[in-house]
């Protein structure tokens, strides 16, 4: 499968060298560029990605009410979102995960990271690499209030799987999961799959706000 990837960023240099990296790849197809979050909006529409990288600050229209624009809209078929962000952003970081972003990714990483940042959310999963996400879920994970009563819906998980549900608001992969609860990781594949479910989340970024807005985790938990 090609995945279509669109670039948004209001610097010309970024949209071409993220532009030139991902047309170089055999299974990535760069389906068009935008330098606000109101062409970013128009593009989708017209263009229908598989993927969105967006920058947070832009102007016309900032990346964050951007994506929330573009997941709210009219179907069941949206592309999924990977900011562009660096770790002075942080005022971002909460609205963007509960906007729907799928991960985040540093302007500054390295090539590699980028080619895998886009080939890991067009399959389903959140960008939430250990490297990237303890930093931002410290920060984030203080803005919630505290002691908030859980909703209805995690009374569906089974003990096991609040315990995984737990682990993945703590920045851990299915790997570091599997081997804290010892068990194989595609069991822990399978207890991921059904949290998301049980309490119909898009991928784990979302599950991570949910974890901490409930208050299941607690900030420094």
């Amino acid at each position: 499968m090609t995945i279509r990837v669109l670039i948004v960023d209001d610097q010309a240099m970024v949209r071409e060298g993220f532009g030139a990296l991902l047309a170089a790849q055999e299974d990535i197809e760069v389906a068009g560029s935008a330098a606000n979050g109101a062409e970013a909006v128009d593009a989708v529409w017209r263009k229908h990605p598989d993927v969105v990288l967006m920058d947070v600050r832009m102007p016309v229209l900032d990346g964050l009410e951007a994506t929330r624009r573009i997941l709210k809209a009219p179907g069941d078929r949206h592309p999924r979102v990977v900011m562009l962000t660096t770790f002075d952003l942080d005022d971002y970081v909460y609205e963007a995960l509960r906007a729907g972003a799928s991960g985040f990714l540093l302007k500054d990483a390295p090539a590699a990271d980028l080619v895998h940042a886009v080939r890991v959310v067009a399959a389903g999963d959140a960008l939430l690499a250990p490297s990237v996400t303890r930093t931002l879920i410290a920060d984030f994970a203080r803005r919630p209030q505290q002691n908030r009563p859980r909703p209805d819906q995690l009374r569906a998980l089974t003990p096991r799987e609040t315990e995984v549900l737990k682990l993945i608001a703590a920045g851990r992969s299915n790997g570091e999961i599997a081997e804290t609860l010892v068990l194989a990781e595609q069991t822990v594949k399978t207890h991921v799959g059904r949290i998301l479910m049980k309490l119909d989340l898009r991928d784990r970024a979302q599950a991570v706000v949910i974890a901490y807005e409930t208050g299941l985790v607690q900030p420094g938990g």
